[in-house]
């Protein structure tokens, strides 16, 4: 916003008056009461802006709704308490692990590039470059890594495993990835405030398919790897065996909930909202940017859904409403490194190429053995990574200057005449980042496994979760609805239902 100054030695001369003191005077009243304005529409752009940021956090938090629905769903029944729980955790320990660490490897400017060095515990905080609200968009932004890897490794994981892991993610793998590419001096920042940008263009991952999305993705592959696949997944011939998740209507309520949380996730990694692009009091600005941003999103995500729906179609023969919904997640994951560079028609080629991504990932996962069960690792990991080789394919050269300014000759989509630079810069994001997770979070499951705190034990696995470690279920079950409860003596739990044993007499009095 342009700032307002105002001068009374410029002002006394222009003002009629009888005398030189009445002209200042007056000259000195109206500059106080500019400067009083001046002040009020800085402090309403602070809060809008803060405002705009505080909701967009709101709706990413939402998400964490989204993924305990979803993954509730798309598990066995006998499991559902324990992945309820387990996305409640990676919330609570990752709020504290992110206060603590997080945040400060994240953005603790200025940093060497690799790593941040202050505001751990937020300490010296806030300052200029960032508000309270800014730390909790960006936890909101790690607890949704954490929640992707708990969906890999769903049904068969020892809850301690889950508090050590989260905790990690959170703290440590995260943070420094998101440090590389969103801070102003991380090594592959697209917002580096020098000239000395990766391959002159910084990596563009607007809102996280490789920072979010293929580290939570990457770190779930390891997991689940190292884990193995449930019992009875595959048969003794090596045939893959569905096991289903309990509740469509789970996964389809989580879906549409993390749609929603979605529009934080994508529009609001703007930051701000007021702020224009051109002369002041032009109808185009970044609240335009905003919305052209919610519209690629959407665009992505329906598309990849429709083509999800009919390919199923054809090679499965039937319509499958979960696999349309891991399709429109898929979609999203994808468009979320380039949703606001790219042109609403590019988003439809993103979904609809994220589609078969999702397919083809998952045809690959069944032939070598591959078990996650909410397809985790493919959605997130393989439709995330071509979501950054999607940005370096189409992203325009006005909206790259648009949310990146200051560098107006910034290479851009190699499709959209911008040479390969930037598509370069995405593959080494792409590179690094599987190196990286897989150099920190495999050695890290590699340990819980080899000190036996990964895996439960198999008639705990048989029996469910909720049963065996949970104390409870998170349904009433019958008997004969729950066969595995027979081998557990004293606590088969029996139908409720009316009590006929009385007397002949006594029915007859109360007919």
């Amino acid at each position: 916003m342009a700032s307002f100054t105002c001068s009374a030695s410029q002002l006394a001369p222009l003002l009629s008056s009888t005398t030189t003191a009445n002209s200042t005077a007056a000259a000195a009243y109206l500059c106080s009461q500019f400067t009083t304005i001046a002040n009020q529409l800085s402090d309403t752009s602070y809060a809008v802006n803060n405002t705009y940021l505080l909701f967009s956090a709101y709706l990413v938090f939402a998400m964490q709704l989204g993924f305990a629905m979803l993954c509730a769903g798309s598990v066995r029944a006998k499991n559902t308490m324990n992945i309820m729980l387990t996305n409640v955790l990676d919330a609570a320990a990752g709020g504290l692990s992110y206060y603590l660490f997080g945040y400060a490897f994240a953005f603790g400017s200025p940093s060497n590039g690799f790593i941040g060095r202050h505001f751990f515990s937020l300490n010296d905080f806030p300052y200029p470059l960032a508000d309270y609200s800014f730390f909790l968009y960006q936890w909101a932004f790690a607890i949704a890594a954490a929640g992707i890897t708990s969906g890999s490794i769903a049904e068969r994981t020892q809850f301690v495993a889950y508090l050590i892991y989260s905790s990690f993610l959170t703290g440590f793998v995260y943070p420094i990835v998101s440090h590389w590419v969103w801070s102003s001096d991380g090594w592959a920042s697209a917002s580096r405030s020098n000239n000395d940008l990766l391959f002159g263009s910084g990596a563009i991952d607007f809102a996280g398919s490789g920072v979010v999305h293929m580290v939570g993705g990457i770190a779930g592959l390891w997991g689940a790897l190292i884990e193995g696949p449930r019992i009875g997944r595959f048969d003794r011939e090596g045939r893959s065996v569905a096991l289903r998740g309990h509740s469509a209507s789970l996964v389809v309520l989580g879906t549409f909930l993390l749609w929603f949380g979605w529009y934080g996730f994508n529009p609001g990694s703007f930051l701000t909202i007021l702020k224009s692009y051109g002369g002041s009091g032009e109808y185009y600005g970044q609240w335009s940017a905003v919305g052209r941003t919610a519209v690629t999103t959407t665009l992505a995500g329906c598309t990849a859904a429709l083509t999800t729906l009919f390919s199923k179609r054809l090679l499965a023969g039937h319509w499958n409403v979960t696999d349309v919904c891991n399709g429109l997640l898929g979609g999203f994951a994808a468009i979320t490194s380039g949703c606001s560079v790219v042109e609403p028609w590019a988003a439809i080629i993103c979904g609809f190429v994220a589609a078969w991504v999702l397919i083809g990932c998952n045809k690959l996962a069944e032939k070598l053995k591959y078990d996650d069960p909410l397809e985790a690792a493919q959605l997130h990991g393989g439709c995330g990574a071509w979501g950054l080789l999607f940005t370096g394919l189409f992203a325009t050269n006005k909206y790259v200057n648009e949310v990146f300014p200051g560098n107006p000759g910034r290479p851009h989509g190699l499709f959209m005449g911008g040479g390969g630079k930037l598509l370069a810069a995405q593959i080494i994001q792409i590179l690094v980042i599987i190196g990286w997770v897989t150099g920190t979070m495999g050695p890290l499951f590699y340990g819980l496994n080899k000190m036996q705190l990964l895996r439960i034990s198999g008639e705990d696995e048989t029996a469910g979760m909720d049963l065996t470690r949970h104390g409870g279920f998170a349904y009433v079950y019958s008997d004969h609805e729950e066969p595995s409860l027979k081998s557990v003596p004293g606590l088969v739990m029996r139908r409720v239902g009316p009590n006929y044993e009385s007397s002949p007499d006594q029915n007859s009095e109360a007919v």
